[in-house]
């Protein structure tokens, strides 16, 4: 299954801020939104990523406040990122590998979309249940000896 399989049934919304948005409103759009990243565009240029993971540790450092910083002070730099042809076991492994929950994909440097952990966990399930129904029904044909 490749990247660009999971795009079509996930849809295209992107949610994008500048590396110059303020954090507490970038932090303000992801709550309302409820998404866990946004992908930082300068120049129509993928820049970084802002997760959760950098507001957690940003509020960690501020004693609970997200400060009045911009995304650029606490933004992922240039994000590690797959293509529409990308395999989903090679994004099941880059995941773990780089401990990244969120994954740009990008066609040249035009953003297609982002890919989740949750994203690929759905779709390897939904495989694997396609796949146990399609050997079960095999399975359940299955001729008899003597049949052939």
């Amino acid at each position: 299954m490749k990247v660009s399989e999971i795009l079509k049934v996930k849809g295209d919304i992107l949610y994008t801020v500048t590396p110059d948005t303020p954090l507490r409103q970038a932090v303000h759009t992801m709550a309302e939104r409820d998404i866990g990243s946004l992908v930082v565009m300068q120049g129509g240029k993928l820049v970084g990523m802002l997760t959760f993971r950098e507001v957690i540790k940003t509020l960690h450092s501020n004693d609970g406040t997200v400060g009045t910083e911009n995304v650029r002070d606490h933004m992922a730099h240039d994000p590690v990122t797959i293509t529409p042809d990308t395999d989903i076991n090679e994004v099941r492994r880059l995941m773990l590998e780089l401990h990244a929950r969120y994954v740009p994909v990008m066609e040249g440097n035009t953003l297609l979309g982002i890919m989740s952990f949750y994203d690929v966990a759905k779709a390897v399930l939904e495989a694997q249940g396609f796949e146990n129904k399609m050997l079960k029904a095999y399975i359940r044909d299955w001729p008899a000896e003597g049949d052939e």
